[in-house]
């Protein structure tokens, strides 16, 4: 066999070591990703407007986390499952959803109820003075999130079927112009858009207050609860420390919150009034609350079932909420 000429020799040298170079850079960003995983980056949190997690932020008192924004519930649960955030806060139906999709969470705190946090608003024009006068319209809300729950125990109260309205399931930022044009005819509604909607000629039929707890549940990646136990644990204590001095000093809260939110400071003062509670330990009540959602929803037929939420409730943690 002939010997190559010196300069395809060079070329072939300069070939493998470059590729040798690039399979070195491969690994080394692995074991980066690997040692970010194992608990040296820093979270990943997702929160929603108004939600408590954003009075965090607002107040940069967790300045190592990385934060993310989403518009609902649902959403926020879609990026646990790929993986984008490591904790994140939602109403009481998307962790039942979450579940019934096999996405991986474990429950790790909550709050206190908050029935008046949502409500169904009608027109002051339409005439509709109680939620069985919806029989027969148009009930907008978004899929899977708190109001969801919500619409399910006003129909059991009022003795209705889903069969009894035509729900419509649009998106908040869809909710909104499809209620303020007479494209529905009620839309339910959580804080801080129930507040934004509060306006002249709108009037709530009703709200969660002896129907649903409308608590809010702290979601993480059970990665993230394995590996980074003393990280998930000192931002939660800080999140109760936050949490506990907005409870303290509302009106501070709200000259924080409102520039956070995007909106006016007497909408934020107001949805804040009646939406803002102290969070709390996950407990085996709270865990048996979720999991009758969770059976509520599956003997509709909106989630296939069964759903074991219960067993999806981490107590570890309590400590920081007692």
């Amino acid at each position: 066999m002939s010997t190559p000429p010196r300069g395809v020799r060079r070329l072939a040298t300069a070939l493998f070591t470059a590729l040798s170079l690039v399979a070195v850079g491969g690994i080394t960003g692995c074991a980066d990703d690997a040692d970010a995983q194992a608990g040296s980056g820093p979270l990943r949190i997702g929160y929603q407007r108004f939600g408590g997690l954003s009075l965090v932020k607002a107040r940069n008192a967790a300045p190592d986390a990385q934060w993310s924004l989403f518009e609902s519930g649902p959403a926020l649960t879609e990026a646990l499952k790929a993986g984008a955030i490591d904790i994140g806060q939602v109403g009481e139906a998307p962790p039942i959803f979450a579940a019934a999709a096999k996405i991986p969470f474990s429950v790790v705190g909550t709050s206190a109820p908050i029935p008046q946090g949502e409500a169904v608003l009608v027109k002051e024009s339409s005439g509709l003075k109680t939620f069985a006068d919806l029989r027969g319209r148009t009930v907008a809300l978004n899929k899977g999130s708190n109001v969801h729950w919500l619409l399910v125990r006003l129909l059991a109260a009022n003795n209705m079927t889903l069969k009894d309205i035509n729900v419509k399931y649009l998106k908040p930022a869809e909710g909104r112009p499809a209620f303020d044009n007479g494209q529905v005819d009620a839309w339910i509604i959580w804080d801080p858009y129930f507040a934004l909607a509060e306006q002249p000629g709108v009037k709530v039929l009703a709200d969660a207050t002896g129907l649903a707890s409308n608590r809010e549940y702290v979601l993480a990646s059970p990665e993230v609860v394995r590996d980074r136990t003393d990280d998930v644990r000192a931002f939660l204590t800080t999140y109760r420390t936050v949490t506990d001095w907005g409870i303290a000093n509302p009106a501070e809260r709200a000259t924080v919150l409102a520039p956070e939110l995007k909106i006016p400071l007497d909408v934020t003062t107001r949805a804040l009034a009646r939406s803002a509670r102290p969070l709390a330990p996950v407990t085996p009540a709270v865990g048996a609350e979720l999991q009758a959602i969770a059976d509520g929803f599956t003997t509709l037929d909106l989630v296939p079932g069964p759903v074991d939420i219960s067993g999806r409730v981490d107590d570890r943690f309590s400590a920081v909420f007692q």
